[in-house]
């Protein structure tokens, strides 16, 4: 069962070339990327192993503003963050947080909720784009 929230998008790339394709693509749409956190390699450097798995932290103060002015503690959830990962299989796959449940969550309505829905919209694009799909 996914974790509510959460929507998760399989890759026809490696790792690698997901989260490059990802990172593309936010830069195309004019979101900063603020952390890369390789998870697998913080893993390595405790003597633990971990597949791949990648979060990236970005975001557009323009659009996630407005949700923490309607509701501060939405900043607990902001800025969005995608996590690129291998399976035991070896299948790549793209999480991340859709920002209409970020806004239910906060309950957030009227403008905010406006923006989170052209957040979603941007994001399912940008993921669909970097995993080779068509979401």
């Amino acid at each position: 069962m996914a974790p509510q929230g959460v929507v998760t998008i399989p890759s026809n790339y490696s790792p690698e070339v997901t989260i490059e394709r990802l990172k593309a693509g936010l830069a195309a749409h004019g979101l900063d990327v603020f952390a890369e956190i390789d998870h697998a390699r913080n893993a390595k450097e405790a003597a633990l192993t971990l597949p791949p798995e990648t979060l990236l932290v970005f975001g557009s103060a323009a659009a996630g503003t407005p949700l923490m002015q309607a509701s501060q503690a939405a900043g607990i959830d902001l800025p969005l963050k995608a996590l690129v990962w291998r399976d035991a299989a070896g299948k790549t796959w793209i999480s991340y947080n859709d920002p209409v449940w970020i806004a239910k969550r906060h309950a957030l309505a009227g403008g905010p909720m406006h923006i989170a829905v052209k957040m979603r919209d941007g994001l399912e694009a940008i993921a669909g784009n970097a995993a080779g799909s068509s979401q």
